[in-house]
């Protein structure tokens, strides 16, 4: 089991940044590769971006390239989401999401937060 805990959303103007974080506790987190994804109110789950175990390989979102990057930092279970040139399309639930192996497209990703509010306002 992995357990995984969101934080740093937060009302941000936009053309803001903000930074998101999710520390993992359980398994072993290098062993994992991770994800961030949103849910914005009356839309389906999204991806996001994603990062294999040792931070060798990104993918994002259409949506997000060049405004938002994913990293890791293994010595301390967390993940990140780094966000800039926030729109307020942007406004989502985001979750990060654990998975045993990185294989995009179709990522099996077997563990979920609870989410982080991200608003953004115009």
């Amino acid at each position: 089991q992995v357990q995984l805990v969101e934080s740093g959303g937060e009302l941000v103007q936009s053309g803001g940044s903000l930074r998101l974080s999710c520390v993992a506790s359980g398994r072993i987190f290098s062993m994992y590769a991770m994800g961030w994804f949103r849910q914005a109110p009356g839309k389906e789950r999204e991806f996001v971006a994603a990062i294999n175990w040792n931070g060798g390989s990104t993918g994002y979102a259409d949506s997000v390239k060049g405004r938002f990057t994913i990293s890791r930092d293994n010595a301390k279970n967390t993940v990140y989401l780094q966000m800039n040139s926030l729109k307020p399309e942007d406004t989502a639930v985001y979750y990060c999401a654990a998975a045993l192996d990185y294989t995009p497209p179709i990522t099996p990703w077997a563990y979920w937060g609870q989410g982080t509010q991200v608003t953004v306002s115009s």
